[in-house]
Parts: structure tokens; C-alpha cells; sequence
């Protein structure tokens, strides 16, 4: 799952939402030098992921990518995924999603000097675009595509996956509806071990 995902399952606690969206920028055990509740959001963030890889929807959202995208299908279904959480967002928030999203931006821009330079960079992207709230639009996605694709040096050619995308968008989406389901259920429980160790 991409970042919207992340952070709406960390279930509006700060230092848990903290540990889910850095986590990506931390290796190994690294995570010890935060403090605990940072150390269970990347912990989360780590689950998550593993759920997400294992999970036999999502591995067929991936087969219905064109096969030229190889290793990076599983960041163009992330990216997916997060444009259905963002454009279904009122069916699992009572929370707008332009509040939501100006409350992460806020909250993110207040901290990020303390935060590791990969994820104080990606927040000013994430601001200055207002990446998580455009994530609902199609041509949000096809920005954030384009962006990938550029950071690869086109070699993952990710943004033609939007064309993926709009060819098959309601498999996609029923895909995503089915998976989250299971994501919500598997991090509630997984949240409640973390917070228990």
C-alpha cells in the first residue's frame, strides 16, 4: 500500500502515523532509536507490506498489469490502490478527505525537521503537490506516475500504467475493495500485538 494507506490504518495516532510513513526510509533495526510508538508504526508499516505482498488479490491486480513494468508492479497496484482508498475515502471516514489530507499536511510540515532527509523531502513534495488529496483524480495518479518513471530514468516505464488503469478500472477497484477489507482486519489485529510486545 502507498502512503494514504498507510496512515489511515495507523488509526489517527500521531507517533504510530510517524512510524508508518517513515518506515520506508529505515533499515534493518535502525527503528530502535525512536521512540516506542514510533518504533510500532514502522513495525505496522512492515506488516502491512508483508500482507499486502502475500495476498493472492493483490498478486492478481499485478497479472493484469502489461507485462513490460516487471518488478515495479507492485508499486503501480500500491499507487492504485491508494487512488481507490482516496476516491472511495467518504465509505471508510466520516472525516472528509480534504480535512484529513490538510491535517496530515500540517502535521507532517510541523515535524519533519526531525524527521530522516528522504521523508522530509517526499513531505515537501507531498505538500507542494498535495499528493495524497489528488490521489482521487486519475490524472493525480498519472502525475505520481510520471514522477516514479522519471525517478527510474524511464526504465520502469510507469507512466503508461496509467493507461493500465483506465482500461481496467473497475477490476482494479473491485480488486482494491475486496483486498482492503482484509488489510483493515489483518492491521487492527496486528496493531494490537505490536502495541502488546
Amino acid at each position: 500500500m502507498n502512503f494514504l494507506a498507510h496512515l489511515y490504518l495507523s488509526k489517527n495516532n500521531p507517533n504510530i502515523m510517524i512510524g508508518n510513513f517513515i518506515a520506508d526510509h529505515i533499515r534493518g533495526n535502525n527503528y530502535e532509536e525512536f521512540s516506542k510508538e514510533i518504533q510500532q508504526g514502522i513495525l505496522l508499516h512492515r506488516e502491512i507490506d508483508t500482507f499486502t505482498d502475500a495476498h493472492k488479490i493483490v498478486r492478481k491486480s499485478k497479472r493484469r498489469l502489461h507485462k513490460r513494468y516487471r518488478h515495479y508492479d507492485g508499486v503501480i497496484i500500491d499507487i492504485f490502490f491508494d487512488h481507490f482508498l482516496a476516491k472511495n475515502w467518504a465509505d471508510y471516514s466520516a472525516i472528509p478527505l480534504d480535512l484529513y489530507t490538510n491535517s496530515i499536511n500540517h502535521f507532517f510540515d510541523k515535524i519533519s525537521s526531525e524527521l530522516p532527509v528522504k521523508s522530509k523531502q517526499f513531505i515537501k513534495y507531498m505538500i507542494e503537490y498535495n499528493i495524497l488529496f489528488n490521489y482521487q483524480f486519475e490524472d493525480g495518479i498519472e502525475k505520481v506516475l510520471n514522477g516514479m518513471n522519471n525517478r527510474t530514468q524511464g526504465k520502469s516505464q510507469m507512466n503508461l500504467a496509467i493507461e493500465d488503469l483506465k482500461i481496467l478500472h473497475r477490476e482494479f477497484e473491485d480488486d482494491f475493495t475486496i483486498f482492503f477489507k482484509d488489510l483493515i482486519a489483518h492491521t487492527n489485529q496486528k496493531l494490537i500485538e505490536i502495541k502488546n510486545c
